[in-house]
């Protein structure tokens, strides 16, 4: 069986602006991020290059030079292009921008703050046996508040992205920040406009063209917030079998 990511490009998107953790990591861009004391990106390249992924491209905005010189001063586990924006472009503008240099499809787009171990092989299958444009990884979490939310009908086909609410409390579905694109999702988004990925694009798009795979019992975390990059390190030893 090929690996799960079957050589495709990977997106991590890398640029935001980190205000929720500033006070922890100063000056220190988000994915460099140190977690039981190597950066963040390291943990995810790793991670990357064990599910087969092809090749990483890294979007980069706030703090691009800090994460190109630590990229320079090591060596990659596997491909790693780094494209820098020159100013915000949101989620959306970030992926466009990144578009030229994207091969294949396909293609996976994956939040540079979050940690995601899932069954990937069976995110991909899944993803070419509906055959939509669009297919979401989705995780369940214990407390949506933090979270926009998701609603999947019977066969898998997204319904509604509800946006985050922080009155809202509970167990919900989630998009785990891993969604796979097909060159037909990426053409539209070339035409499209708005900065937000998931505001602008995937919610504007025609009914049926967006899947929601579960993925049952995935190890994940967003280190956007001071406690869960306290937590992160617990989440990715889970993977490595240190804990």
């Amino acid at each position: 069986m090929m690996p799960g990511l079957e050589g495709i490009d990977v997106v991590v998107l890398a640029g935001g602006l980190g205000t929720r953790i500033r006070d922890v990591l100063g000056d220190t861009p988000k994915v460099l991020a140190p977690i039981d004391g190597r950066p963040f990106l390291d943990h995810l390249l790793d991670h990357l290059a064990a599910l087969g992924a092809g090749r990483a491209v890294l979007s980069l905005g706030v703090g691009a030079g800090q994460v190109v010189d630590h990229l320079a001063r090591g060596t990659a586990p596997l491909p790693v292009l780094p494209v820098v924006e020159a100013a915000p472009l949101g989620t959306a503008g970030a992926l466009r921008h990144v578009l030229p240099s994207l091969t294949g499809d396909p293609v996976m787009v994956l939040n540079g703050d979050t940690w995601l171990d899932a069954d990937f092989t069976a995110f991909l299958a899944e993803h070419r046996r509906i055959g939509l444009p669009v297919s979401l990884l989705c995780v369940e979490v214990a407390d949506i508040s933090r979270y926009g939310h998701v609603d999947l009908d019977g066969d898998g086909v997204l319904t509604r992205f509800a946006e985050k609410d922080t009155s809202a409390a509970g167990p919900g579905l989630i998009n785990g920040g891993a969604c796979l694109l097909s060159r037909k999702a990426l053409d539209r988004l070339a035409a499209s406009g708005g900065p937000s990925l998931e505001r602008d694009f995937l919610a504007s798009l025609p009914p049926g063209w967006i899947s929601g795979w579960r993925a049952e019992g995935a190890g994940f975390i967003d280190i956007g917030t001071p406690a869960s990059l306290a937590e992160a390190g617990a989440v990715i030893a889970r993977r490595k079998g240190d804990a």
